[in-house]
């Protein structure tokens, strides 16, 4: 069991700095609507600039909490539930803009493992 939630802890982590560090500037399949960047995602659906930042912020933030829950046990369970709750928020934007059911599915499927997380 802790192998499995070691690497749970890893491929949310990074996963989520991989999407907002590195590629976030770039186009993938996943994108909201038509944008091409996740600031352009944003506009998508809807969000100011600042909220951007915030959002960015919080999941950068929560990943690596929850790197630091690999050596600080306690902070496995607020950080995967934080952002899971994101994730949920992610997927509500997918649903707004009326993207195809695979667009959202990263965002389910992350909420799924920060669930696993936070129950293990």
């Amino acid at each position: 069991m802790d192998y499995l939630l070691l690497a749970l802890k890893l491929i949310v982590a990074l996963g989520i700095l991989n999407v907002w560090l590195l590629r976030s500037g770039k186009a993938t399949s996943y994108r909201g609507g038509s944008a091409k960047t996740m600031r352009e995602e944003f506009a998508v659906y809807g969000l100011p600039f600042p909220v951007f930042c915030l959002v960015g912020f919080l999941k950068a933030g929560l990943a690596l909490a929850l790197l630091a829950s690999i050596w600080v046990s306690g902070l496995a369970r607020l950080a995967a539930l934080g952002m899971g709750t994101l994730m949920l928020g992610a997927f509500v934007m997918h649903l707004n803009v009326r993207d195809p059911f695979s667009k959202a599915l990263p965002s389910l499927a992350v909420l799924a493992l920060c669930l696993a997380i936070a129950f293990l």
